[in-house]
């Protein structure tokens, strides 16, 4: 209700400014209320066991400012980032727009972020003196980790960035699926993915956390067959499918014809076709996280009985405001006892 009254304000701003804004107010604002494990909709995915499947995306909190503001929001997880070993400033602005009449966003962001080094010690300070072992207890967060635009070498970039961050993160996300770092999306290839994640294993060691991989919708079926095997093969904790498209669907926004990736409500159909796709692709073997157009329980809901272990959102908080999480989690346990399913796992892959 409070969101609605002051929605028509923050659209009257620049996007990227009024994203400042809401992580401003995040960080100012006390403490919510965090989702507790043992409820009906924990379930546990690569070892780690999660109060609720609904999870803030990341490109959000991309510096790891506000993880814990948005668990007390009452997600189950939140993830931050893309970070880089380096700072560095991104494309220039404007570089977010909001389609208000499509309830979707473009972004051309290019990885803007202020660096391994400020991250590292925000989240050594919300870890305090917990060892790996017992950190899970401050609440489920990933980091997903990219590499600079600049660099001669970006798996080495990856690798360093999964050596730093394993000590901090409940997972590490891989992203190789962003539409805006030329040439990022190679590195979906096959041999490409291959030498990035044996070098990101490695460095993430024995004891480190699980690893999930970020994927493109924009993928050919043989691609899809490829990755799946791969992610397989490499044992890895989830895929997380997937990110922002680079396609256009019909759309009736001033700012359609926008460079970047385009996410939200046109995003979903694609977002749960990949979800089906890859689904089969894995034959059930691999938990898979969906994102990509989900707004409502309903949604939700969908991707979960398409084969989503996780479910993931962002752009809808832009038009739903902060209580998204708790409503769409509402809606979760309702859709549960409608379909006659006590736990959210029974549900996964159920479509």
């Amino acid at each position: 209700m409070v969101y609605s009254l002051i929605r028509p304000v923050l659209f009257r701003l620049d996007a990227e400014c009024a994203h400042g804004l809401a992580i401003a107010a995040l960080k100012a604002l006390p403490g919510g209320r965090r989702a507790k494990l043992g409820g009906p909709l924990e379930t546990q995915v690569a070892g780690i066991d999660f109060p609720n499947p609904l999870g803030m995306a990341a490109g959000f909190d991309k510096d790891a400012e506000v993880p814990d503001a948005l668990l007390g929001l009452g997600f189950g997880f939140a993830e931050v980032g893309s970070i880089t070993p380096l700072p560095q400033s991104g494309n220039p602005r404007p570089r977010l727009f909001r389609l208000e009449e499509d309830e979707a966003v473009i972004n051309r962001m290019g990885f803007n972020n202020g660096g391994a080094s400020a991250a590292v010690e925000r989240l050594r300070k919300r870890r305090g003196n917990t060892s790996p072992s017992t950190a899970l207890r401050t609440g489920v967060v990933g980091v997903n980790i990219g590499a600079n635009k600049d660099s001669t070498d970006r798996i080495a970039d990856y690798a360093m960035m999964a050596r730093l961050m394993a000590p901090l993160a409940s997972y590490l996300a891989v992203n190789v699926s962003s539409p805006n770092t030329p040439g990022l999306r190679a590195l979906q290839d096959e041999a490409a993915l291959t030498a990035l994640l044996d070098a990101v294993l490695m460095a993430r060691g024995e004891e480190g956390p699980p690893v999930f991989l970020k994927v493109a919708p924009d993928l050919e079926p043989a691609d899809i067959d490829a990755i799946a095997r791969i992610a397989i093969d490499k044992r890895l904790g989830a895929l997380i499918v997937s990110n922002t498209t680079i396609s256009r669907p019909p759309l009736k926004s001033a700012h359609a014809a926008e460079q970047g990736g385009l996410s939200g409500a046109p995003l979903k159909d694609l977002a749960q076709q990949r979800m089906s796709d890859f689904r089969k692709a894995t034959g059930g073997t691999m938990p898979l996280v969906g994102v990509g157009g989900i707004a409502t329980a309903e949604d939700a809901w969908a991707r979960i009985r398409a084969g989503a272990s996780l479910v993931q959102l962002y752009s809808a908080m832009v038009y739903e405001g902060p209580g998204i999480a708790r409503t769409i989690t509402r809606g979760l346990e309702a859709l549960m006892r409608r379909d006659g399913f006590a736990r959210i796992a029974d549900a996964v892959g159920t479509e």
